[in-house]
């Protein structure tokens, strides 16, 4: 299908609704900011721009929810994981409720199923202006108990010769084996050439803002959300730098509030947002 272009300036966004309501291409004139696909080639949102996190990010263990004493198996999604990984929202169809030249809306509805047991509605928008892309993502708990949820987006950016990332955080999460938090450590933040990074790790603390520097461009992404995965090695050519409400597997831990879950009662509503400022320096 066609994917739905958002234009202002040199910034160029193609938008693919029915493929997980993600960013299929972002570009700053001819050079991609975000990992960007051919138009209409895309097959899956896994190998999108980018992608929503809804109704949580990251892992929950085991694919098997334990929440208020009782246990609610998921779908394993990704081959090969035997956790459940990043919510649904990436594996449905989104419906464009608006467009212009500018700015797109969409949004999903989901029953309680054995993706996720609680029913909730989610939308999302997005804004692009001549150098800045603002996003956001919001969920209504529709189902008739308090709910678990986490928001969050996986954005993909290309990772060029001279890229480098910086951060200021407060803490960072050591993983185990099978891709589990294990403890915290406490740390400043990130500040690193990314070509020889290898990193996949949930920050905390974070301050809401991150950098990223190469020979093209300076990017900066911004979040209202406190908490930050950052996931590259030397055999990938992006770095995923993806702003994220709560630590990796929160929801299965006993203080799941205190590691960023949100608890929503029937019909409450909550959002979050994303920005991504674009400046050339050629």
């Amino acid at each position: 299908m066609t994917p739905l272009l958002l234009q202002s300036g040199p910034l160029t966004l193609a938008l693919r609704p029915e493929i997980g309501g993600c960013v299929e291409g972002f570009w700053c004139g001819d050079v991609p900011v975000l990992r960007s696909a051919t138009a209409g080639s895309l097959k899956h949102a896994r190998t999108s721009g980018s992608y929503p996190l809804v109704p949580f990010s990251n892992r929950v263990a085991k694919a098997e929810l334990q929440w208020n004493g009782t246990s609610h198996p998921l779908v394993k999604n990704f081959a090969g994981e035997e956790h459940s990984i990043h919510g649904l929202g990436f594996e449905r169809a989104w419906e464009v409720l608006e467009s212009s030249n500018n700015f797109a809306m969409m949004s999903l509805e989901h029953r309680a199923d054995r993706w996720w047991p609680f029913g909730f509605d989610a939308s999302q928008t997005f804004k692009l202006g001549p150098d800045r892309l603002d996003v956001s993502l919001n969920i209504t708990n529709q189902s008739p108990s308090a709910a678990p949820v986490g928001l969050g987006w996986h954005p993909y950016f290309v990772k060029r010769a001279r890229s480098r990332i910086s951060f200021a955080a407060t803490g960072r999460w050591e993983m185990s084996a099978d891709k589990l938090p294990t403890a915290r450590t406490a740390v400043s933040g990130l500040d690193a050439d990314a070509a020889f990074l290898d990193v996949d790790h949930c920050f905390d603390g974070w301050s809401g803002t991150a950098h990223l520097r190469d020979e093209l461009l300076h990017v900066t992404l911004g979040s209202s959300l406190a908490r930050l995965v950052v996931f590259t090695n030397d055999q990938k050519d992006f770095i995923a730098v993806e702003p994220v409400s709560h630590v990796n597997n929160a929801m299965n831990q006993a203080d799941a509030a205190a590691l960023g879950v949100v608890i929503l009662q029937p019909g409450q509503s909550w959002s979050a947002t994303m920005s991504i400022d674009v400046k050339s320096v050629k």
